[in-house]
């Protein structure tokens, strides 16, 4: 069966989509940047699914580690899942530039990065697919999180372009755009419940669209529309918007 690499594998979506690949039968890596909280995940994953599991120990800031790391893999990966991200806090960004640059590495460089080493794995396979978590929060920049969407919007665009280019490499590459999901990312905001996805939901989502090779994902799925329209609102009534 495919090996499946989740990068950033602790948090909420990324354990939903371990258990989704898990149930299907797939070798299941996990990494992150502290391996040993992974380890109960992967005894159940092990003992649930009856699978292989192994933990990996992947800081996405520590660029410099990223290929030594792709390279202790125990085998190659059929199927890399970009998951790690962080939403920062937009004010204390404005002000602080540790706080900014923390949002644009986490959620652009560290995943351009480990996903330029991937790629190339890939492509000389000629075999593969590549999926990356980004957000609907990229279709359009927004005063409220407006640091962290630049950083999504950044890697939808790199992730077009990668599909572009791999295409004819017999790599696909598959963009998913979550909207509001509850997890603990996203705990401490007033999510709408009939917006809102669990983490379940995204991963089957998730599974299927890859399954069918789909470019682009929108999950929940109405929110394809809800971005189109605000994508679509003139700039000069965008920027009076308080969003």
């Amino acid at each position: 069966m495919p090996t499946v690499l989740i990068l950033g594998a602790g948090s909420d979506m990324a354990v939903a989509l371990a258990r989704r690949y898990a149930a299907a039968g797939h070798t299941i890596q996990l990494a992150a940047r502290n391996p040993q909280q992974l380890r109960p995940l992967e005894q159940d994953l092990r003992i649930r699914h009856r699978i292989a599991a192994t933990v990996h120990a992947f800081d996405a800031l520590n660029f410099e580690s990223h290929a030594a790391f792709y390279q202790s893999l125990p085998t190659p990966p059929d199927i890399v899942i970009c998951v790690f991200g962080y939403l920062g806090d937009q004010e204390k960004g404005q002000q602080d530039w540790n706080e900014a640059s923390r949002i644009i590495n986490t959620n652009y460089t560290g995943a351009v990065s480990i996903l330029n080493i991937a790629a190339e794995s890939m492509a000389a396979r000629g075999t593969g697919t590549i999926i990356g978590i980004s957000s609907v929060a990229g279709d359009r920049g927004r005063m409220s999180n407006y640091l962290y969407g630049s950083a999504k919007a950044g890697f939808t665009a790199y992730l077009s372009g990668l599909r572009n280019r791999l295409w004819h490499s017999g790599v696909h590459v598959m963009t998913v755009e979550p909207g509001f999901v509850a997890t603990q990312m996203t705990e401490h905001l007033t999510l709408p419940p009939l917006l809102t996805a669990q983490p379940a939901e995204v991963a089957e989502d998730i599974f299927k669209a890859a399954e069918n090779k789909k470019n682009v994902l929108y999950t929940k799925w109405f929110w394809r529309y809800i971005m189109t329209i605000i994508r679509n609102i003139p700039e000069p009534i965008f920027k009076k918007k308080k969003l």
